[in-house]
């Protein structure tokens, strides 16, 4: 990975779900994560919209209804050094008074081992307005992966950020060239080398980091179950797991946009204590090719993600609900989150120290 941050295989990603009308004193906690990200000259980090949504509250909130304009779900990820991450993680649990916060492994891409997993999730990002071939980066970044046989690829818009650990803000007036597009990309892990090395010759200097997943459905198909993990690991840290369904805002089910089914059935099912959609504005996924909004708009053909992050129990009960809504389309991952802290009114469950499971 590029930027700021040193060569080292200890690298952290943090992640914050949480509704955008939430406050850390007397600011929102949209804007405050971004600015304490940039204080600390992260190396990268992006402030997403979703779409639908649910907590531990269970408030469903969806793109259909009117809480979602009163109040969407945001989410902020963040990539650093495991030695940066650890300290900005604990400051983002006590700034957080009802969410998510989870920390997550991640490589360098340069960096990573194609022998140690046979699927993983390449995370490029870049600037929203960067060109590549005479296109947008984004789409040029997700033409190469289809290209290398990827199984999806989804490119995300950032409203906030840092790049490098400069802070990019969305602004009215003003290009945005810098703000951050987010490209996640999951493939086998022989495909990654040959990908980098078409993505940074593509590309103005991208930072990519690389995490192991496992491929659990693939175009409605189901391959494998998501691995049956401990509840802790050998010193009894908790481990939790995380799904990713990936689907096409077109591709219904019971009439309904998959994404937006499931996050249905999941908050009725009370399998799970939550999840979050996002949509996304170019990829693909399978054998598709890449496909969404050629003017950055919200339309019904781009990509949406749904995530659900739980304990491993939960994450095995709630498979059923997801395997049924993608029995015709979608791909669906599993990986490993090593720490996790739910936040309801104050009241922290969970903790920032990062189990270890596996190798």
């Amino acid at each position: 990975m590029a930027g700021n941050a040193p060569v080292t295989d200890d690298m952290v990603k943090l992640t914050c779900y949480f509704g955008e009308r939430h406050r850390a004193g007397n600011r929102f906690l949209a804007e405050a994560l971004p600015e304490l990200y940039a204080d600390a000259a992260v190396a990268v980090s992006v402030v997403l919209r979703g779409i639908a949504s649910f907590g531990p509250r269970h408030q469903l909130r969806t793109d259909r209804s009117l809480s979602l304009s009163e109040d969407p779900p945001i989410v902020v990820i963040a990539v650093d050094t495991a030695q940066k991450m650890a300290d900005l993680a604990r400051q983002a649990v006590a700034m957080t008074a009802n969410g998510l916060v989870t920390l997550e492994r991640v490589r360098p891409a340069h960096r990573f081992d194609a022998t140690t997993a046979a699927t993983v999730t390449l995370t490029v990002y870049v600037g929203r307005y960067d060109r590549a071939a005479r296109q947008p980066a984004h789409r040029a970044a997700c033409d190469i992966l289809h290209r290398h046989g990827f199984a999806s690829a989804t490119a995300f818009l950032g409203v906030d950020g840092t790049r490098r650990g400069r802070r990019q803000q969305a602004r009215f007036f003003g290009r945005n060239r810098h703000v951050p597009v987010m490209i996640t990309a999951t493939g086998d892990a022989s495909q990654v080398d040959d990908a980098m090395s078409a993505l940074r010759t593509a590309l103005d200097d991208p930072l990519m980091t690389v995490e192991r997943a496992q491929l659990c459905k693939r175009d409605g198909r189901l391959l494998d179950r998501p691995t049956a993990l401990p509840s802790t690991d050998d010193r009894g840290l908790p481990l939790w797991q995380k799904l990713t369904i990936r689907t096409s805002e077109a591709t219904l089910y019971d009439g309904a946009p998959i994404h937006r089914a499931l996050v249905r059935r999941l908050h009725e099912s009370a399998a799970v204590s939550g999840a979050t959609a996002l949509r996304g504005i170019w990829g693909f996924h399978g054998d598709h090719k890449p496909h969404g909004d050629r003017l950055i708009q919200l339309v019904r053909r781009v990509p949406v993600s749904t995530v659900i992050v739980d304990t491993p129990e939960r994450i095995a009960a709630c498979f059923d609900v997801v395997d049924e809504v993608t029995a015709a389309q979608g791909l669906v991952t599993s990986e490993l989150v090593p720490a996790m802290v739910s936040i309801e009114d104050n009241e922290r469950r969970g903790g920032t120290r990062l189990a270890r499971h596996g190798p």
